[in-house]
């Protein structure tokens, strides 16, 4: 049977943790109680001798009389322990707390420590009914809020259904009335002129009229200026992005991410345009926004009455256990306090759920409650025992194939012989893209592994959708299933060049593994897990337009990865080339090693994955105004001078380009490492109570951090490498090249774990278990 404790821990909500009553502190009080409650040892003196020798001599006669009197006496109730009592405070504001304090009206034999027990009872009840009453107002509040946005959406789409269906009804008067005006001549304006003024100040009026029924004001409402054509000039905002994506949770994604809407463009300027602005599809993409809004509300209030639950039983088992070490029935009485208290008594978030259920499923679902559910309740992934059987299936013929893979290269030469150059330069690349690629997919099943077990909730740090992220056994299922068609297109190359087939067949392996690679990943078919890799391409995206996105944690954290294979990209630059130039069948490497253009894009690609991180800096500085961001960029720009001064010394190995490798790599490793450590990882506090790291560890082992400290450290100084030369013949530099390679891919896989983890700690402590949806109606001044 699982203990209470560890059912506990599996079932909280990791960021509201330090919310939840300390059930195991509670627990140690009482084994302390429980200690306390044990004989003492017998004494030295002889019995006849002790001091208290009539008391122990008298001591069974004492029992039985207090038996008896208690049962002669004794009513049918059972008489009350202790009392709570509850008491208002109003330390905060107006803001009235009730605040609980137990009193011990009989005394118990170890009466300091049940006085302490209860003290720390009552201050984890007064704990839980705060943070519970600080999350039902936030909810409350939020649930007025979107039942505003929707109202007023309501209105702005009856409004827009109506125009339209006064446009396509006055189209032919309109037309009569131009034809009137142009055969009369008025001083005062024609009377088409008139009808359109007045028409554009009726739909003015009428927009102002459905907001304001709404709860949506203006400033200085009563006395609207006007402008020169004496159109009433307004202060209300909307924002409404151009578009907002779907999968994974996203949010709104948009080039423009959103369009600040001024109410005085949409009515002052119709003929431009301006009144275009509210367009269907801007409501329509409004309306997934208030979607979104209502789905993370009805999950906060979900996480809210598990909080409830979970905390009620666990008062209810602590009490029990008291009852049981103290033999008194104390439990009933400090029960019906719990019962009563804010956190069980208050059936605001049950009835705000039900009004949640009712409005998605009359807005969002038309009227079909089983559709509602299944965006309100996603069904949660179950593990398939398939896909555990698959990974098993295809470690074991990786191991396989690629120890065949050494044996078949070791019998031909191709690690040994000079004249197997040509492998090296053309072939090898090609597959040294898919192993970078396989291992860097396994690291990334190791991390989600690691955070599952860590109860790190990642999918909302990378805001993923519950329903589709990728789980631990999918990433290792696919880098297995990818590391092992590599592995096994490797095998069958080197079978067919020792069987003598043509080489110009042969080389073509390589690139028709890499066709099938760039199938699967834009296959549009609902199959080979097609939102990850959407959502995959969608984050490239937004890495390489970066300036114009806005960037979310799951963006620069794929950037950093980029920045770890800069060796793939170079060897896709190969790769290209050497089909783009047919090297396959003319087998020139130099034809591609030695081309200017191939020699200037190593700079292009060697910066760009640092350009786009810096990009994304710039982008966060400009929409959070948070100074630490360019300094941050700081960091990439070091580092692309860094990769610029060791490309033009592996070329040019002179003494002057000796200094500025050492140089500009030491400035740049120790920028990197600083920022690894003290930003990314939240490490090195002189102050913290753990040496060196921080207050909070997710790993209850402190050596795990010093250890991953000392890793990294070693890992980010492999560009040395580049300057002592660690080198013997052609063939083992490159093995060399690709032994970095995949250190480098290691040490970010290990990397991403503290990042995520301090990331989760971070959420933690300020208790973000739900995501705060920006909505599309607001006014000007909630910007200040």
């Amino acid at each position: 049977m699982v203990k209470f404790s560890k059912e506990l821990e599996a079932q909280l909500i990791p960021e509201w943790k330090e919310a939840f009553v300390n059930y195991c502190l509670l627990k140690k009080q009482i084994k302390k109680i429980k200690i306390s409650r044990k004989p003492k040892p017998a004494s030295l003196y002889p019995i006849a001798h002790h001091p208290y020798c009539g008391l122990y001599l008298f001591q069974p006669v004492r029992n039985l009389a207090r038996t008896f009197s208690d049962k002669l006496f004794s009513s049918s109730e059972t008489p009350e322990i202790l009392e709570v009592r509850r008491r208002k405070s109003s330390e905060n504001g107006d803001d009235v707390e009730e605040i609980y304090q137990t009193e011990l009206v009989q005394l118990f034999s170890e009466e300091d420590e049940v006085k302490f027990f209860f003290a720390r009872l009552d201050e984890e009840l007064n704990k839980v009914n705060q943070f519970h009453k600080s999350k039902e107002t936030e909810f409350v509040g939020r649930g007025d809020i979107l039942k505003k946005q929707l109202d007023i959406l309501a209105e702005l789409k009856q409004i827009l259904s109506d125009r339209k269906k006064r446009n396509l009804s006055g189209s032919n008067s309109h037309r009569s009335l131009d034809s009137s005006a142009r055969n009369s001549d008025f001083s005062a304006g024609s009377p088409g002129e008139l009808s359109e003024t007045q028409s554009e100040t009726s739909r003015t009026d009428e927009i102002i009229e459905a907001l304001e029924r709404n709860g949506v004001n203006f400033i200085n409402s009563a006395t609207r200026t006007k402008t020169k054509g004496g159109k009433p000039k307004m202060s209300l905002r909307v924002d409404i992005p151009d578009a907002v994506a779907g999968a994974d949770g996203g949010g709104a994604r948009s080039i423009a991410t959103a369009t600040s809407v001024l109410w005085e463009e949409l009515v002052n300027n119709p003929r431009s345009g301006g009144g275009d602005f509210i367009t269907r599809k801007k409501i329509q993409c409004a309306e997934k926004m208030i979607r979104k809004a209502f789905v993370e509300l009805y999950r906060g209030l979900g996480l809210l009455k598990t909080y409830s639950s979970l905390n009620m039983i666990a008062f209810t088992k602590i009490l029990k256990k008291f009852d049981k070490v103290s033999g008194q029935q104390a439990s009933s009485s400090y029960l019906k306090v719990v019962k009563r208290s804010q956190f069980t008594s208050s059936d605001k978030v049950v009835r705000l759920m039900d009004e949640v259920e009712s409005i998605f499923t009359k807005h969002f679902a038309n009227s079909d409650r089983k559709k509602a559910m299944k965006f309100l309740r996603p069904h949660q992934q179950k593990d398939s025992h398939m896909v555990t059987f698959f990974v098993g299936l295809f470690t074991g013929c990786f191991v396989s194939l690629f120890s065949i893979y050494i044996i078949l290269a070791h019998l031909s030469g191709i690690f040994t012989s000079g004249a197997q150059v040509s492998y090296m330069e053309t072939v090898y690349p090609v597959f040294s893209v898919f192993a970078l690629l396989s291992l860097h997919m396994f690291m990334y099943g190791c991390n989600l592994f690691m955070w599952k077990s860590t109860r790190i909730n990642y999918t909302f740090i990378f805001e993923f959708s519950p329903t589709t992220a990728l789980r631990y056994r999918d990433a290792f299922l696919m880098g297995t299933t990818f590391m092992t068609a590599v592995v096994g297109a490797m095998v069958i190359h080197l079978i067919l060049r020792a069987a003598g087939f043509s080489a110009n067949q042969v080389d073509t392996i390589p690139g028709v593994l890499l066709l099938i690679f760039i199938c699967v990943l834009i296959c549009p078919f609902d199959a080979f897990y097609r939102p990850t890799r959407f959502c995959f391409i969608r984050i490239l995206r937004n890495i390489v337009c970066s300036p114009f996105y806005k960037v979310l944690m799951v963006d620069f954290f794929m950037a950093d990865q980029l920045t770890s294979q800069i060796p793939l990209l170079r060897h896709l630059e190969s790769t290209a080339c050497y089909f783009m130039a047919q090297s396959f069948r003319t087998h020139e490497y130099n034809t591609c090693k030695n081309g200017r253009i191939y020699r200037e894009l190593a700079y292009l690609i060697s910066f760009s994955p640092y350009f786009w991180r810096a990009m994304q800096c710039i982008r966060r500085w400009w929409d959070e105004s948070n100074t630490d961001h360019l300094v941050n960029m700081g960091k990439y720009v070091s580092a692309m001078v860094a990769a610029g001064v060791r490309i033009t010394y592996a070329r040019e190995s002179t003494n002057l380009w000796l200094i500025a490798v050492l140089v500009s790599s030491v400035v740049a490793t120790l920028y990197q490492l600083y920022w690894d450590f003290v930003k990314d990882w939240g490490l090195l506090n002189p102050k913290s109570k753990n040496p060196w790291l921080r207050d909070d560890l997710v790993l209850k082992n402190k050596n795990f951090y010093y250890f991953s400290i000392a890793v990294n450290l070693v890992l980010r100084v492999a560009w040395i490498e580049t300057i002592v030369r660690f080198r013997v013949n052609h063939v083992q530099s490159h093995l060399l090249d690709f032994l970095l390679a995949s250190l480098e891919v290691i040490r970010r896989g290990h990397w991403n774990f503290y990042r995520v983890e301090n990331e989760h700690l971070n959420n933690v402590g300020h208790f973000r278990a739900v995501k705060t949806v920006p909505l599309p109606f607001r006014d000007m001044d909630s910007d200040d």
